[in-house]
């Protein structure tokens, strides 16, 4: 059974339609791949995961129970992280402020920062009292990832997590994505646009065109021809 089916949602802003009759599903321990161009609604059905953006029909499932009308905080108290695009991180706070946002939705005794976020981030260890404005934008961003994952996630939910990033560190992201993958205990839903970087992930993807899905298949897939077809609409 899948921790996560979005089954047949609609969202609109305002009188627009962003997203039409969209399903998707995310398993523990696989990466489900959100493929599309700029504006074809990516972002929209990964907020309305989370619960940012209300849909208008259809059904968000999660680890069994019904969560369409459950609010963001209770979404993210059971187990559902995002790392947005733009990383969205608190520039005035320091690393470990940063990190420490992530408590937010635990058990009091849970509150603390497991020694492997430092494993799977070593740079961050040595920049815990650093203002996190002061990072570069790679930085940031695996400072972003491991705020989520602080919150101990069922489900990660990465928003464009190589937008604007060097190569290096989008070599140690993925890194990080394939471990997380291979233990087993979590989802992965991940929007991108870097064919490459998405193609050696995805363990299922979705290509959405104007809102619906123009494809939806497992990774050997990716390999075909057809994928370059829809992508290029």
């Amino acid at each position: 059974m899948s921790m996560l089916e979005v089954q047949s949602i609609d969202v609109f802003y305002g009188a627009s339609r962003a997203l039409s009759e969209v399903s998707i599903a995310a398993e523990v321990g696989k990466v489900t791949c959100i493929l599309g161009r700029n504006g074809v609604g990516k972002t929209s059905l990964i907020r309305a995961i989370a619960g940012l953006q209300p849909i208008a029909a259809g059904s968000i499932a999660f680890d069994g129970q019904q969560i369409a009308k459950l609010s963001t905080a209770q979404r993210a108290r059971a187990g559902i992280a995002l790392v947005p695009q733009g990383r969205e991180i608190f520039a005035t706070l320091t690393v470990e402020e940063n990190l420490k946002t992530g408590y937010a939705c635990l058990p009091r005794a849970t509150r603390n920062i497991p020694d492997e976020i430092f494993e799977l981030f070593p740079v961050l260890k040595s920049m815990l009292s650093r203002r996190g404005g002061d990072l570069s934008g790679g930085q940031q961003q695996q400072l972003a990832i491991a705020r989520a994952l602080v919150m101990r996630p069922k489900l990660l939910l990465l928003d464009e997590p190589t937008e604007g990033i060097q190569p290096s560190i989008i070599k140690d992201i993925e890194r990080v994505i394939e471990l997380l993958r291979s233990r087993g205990e979590m989802a992965i839903v991940l929007v991108e646009q870097y064919f490459e970087f998405a193609r050696r992930l995805a363990d299922n993807f979705v290509i959405l065109n104007r809102g619906r899905i123009s494809m939806a298949d497992n990774r050997e897939a990716l390999y075909g021809e057809d994928v370059r077809k829809h992508l290029t609409v």
